[in-house]
């Protein structure tokens, strides 16, 4: 089988529609089939001022979200980042071998710094591709599920892997990009020609699955839409109705075609309460199933410890042939 290895960051209280139909769906189709590993990457949200306590929160929150969209401990290896000190330790190696002009240039660092300033720029978002490819590495990924705007960190990935196995002899397996997707790409209800994302300037238009169903059934009904009464997709002209038929098309399962024809002679507001009950039909199980976990909270704990100790299996057995190829003298933390 294939070993998959894909992470999220636990940024927010609730994932929303654009993670479940843009990753997390299909990561619950790459469990079959493959040596799936998925990982809550809280190192990496440091980069970003977090209080401790919402931090937790989120990182609880994740995790049930993904186990109640439909990720099975038993089939997958869940897990969180920062249970496991091998991506540290990695990390720091490869930023050993990573040049600064190399590190300068990703595009993420540029961005993110530009705007805030070099001096409010903390030194983890330009070394954060770094510890993304040990998160990577670690597991001998053969592919990395990721949207398209990673792709540039799966190729420092690559370049990293494959430099490291010039230099010092085979070690890492060379990750493919997996890049998911582009008709599950969900945007903005209210701004329809943009990414639905946690970092826009509203929540209005960002649908959260742990809302209430009257919430995301406000949101979806004040969605912004053209000024025809053609229900037709047409991401050009007719961006909002295209985004809500994409998601309509994606939690029904019906085709954008049968959509079409299905609300011929229909209004906006009729095709918008079927949206609006599609997601609140959808999503209600998954809400229910969360909210159970996050209860349990110690025996969700264990479920992410069981998944550690299984990472830690692959994670520490790659740790120590990547020290006995650079001759660092081992010591205990290496598994029999």
């Amino acid at each position: 089988m294939k070993r998959i290895l894909s992470g999220i960051q636990p940024t927010a209280e609730s994932l929303h529609l654009g993670n479940y139909l843009g990753a997390v769906k299909q990561w619950v189709e790459l469990q079959e089939g493959n040596d799936a590993f998925y990982c809550i990457v809280d190192l990496h949200a440091l980069t970003i001022e977090t209080e401790p306590a919402a931090l937790r929160r989120r990182t609880l929150a994740s995790a049930a979200q993904l186990i109640a969209l439909g990720l099975d401990p038993k089939r997958c290896t869940l897990f969180i980042q920062s249970h496991l000190s091998e991506h540290n330790q990695l990390g720091w190696i490869f930023e050993c071998i990573t040049g600064f002009g190399e590190a300068s240039r990703m595009t993420q660092f540029k961005d993110k710094s530009q705007k805030s300033g070099a001096d409010r720029t903390v030194v983890g978002l330009f070394t954060y591709p770094m510890l993304q490819a040990a998160d990577i590495l670690l597991y001998q990924a053969n592919k990395v599920p990721v949207g398209e705007d990673q792709r540039q960190h799966i190729e420092l990935t690559r370049d990293l892997a494959q430099r490291f196995n010039s230099k010092y002899g085979d070690t890492f397996t060379v990750p493919e990009a997996h890049i998911m997707k582009a008709s599950a790409k969900i945007n903005d209800l209210q701004d329809p020609t943009a990414k639905m994302s946690k970092s826009a300037a509203s929540n209005a238009g960002v649908i959260d699955i742990l809302d209430s169903a009257d919430v995301n059934a406000k949101k979806i009904k004040s969605a912004v839409t053209d000024t025809g009464k053609e229900v037709k997709f047409d991401e050009k002209s007719k961006p909002g109705i295209s985004n809500l038929l994409t998601i309509h098309s994606s939690l029904s399962g019906k085709s954008i075609a049968e959509l079409e024809n299905e609300f011929i002679g229909k209004g906006y507001g009729d095709f918008k309460s079927a949206v609006a009950e599609v997601v609140t039909e959808y999503f209600a199980p998954v809400k229910v199933k969360a909210e159970e976990l996050l209860k349990d909270e110690v025996g969700l704990i264990e479920i992410l410890r069981e998944g550690a100790e299984k990472a830690r299996v692959v994670a520490n057995r790659t740790l120590k042939s990547t020290y006995d190829a650079l001759g660092l003298v081992p010591g205990k933390q290496f598994l029999p």
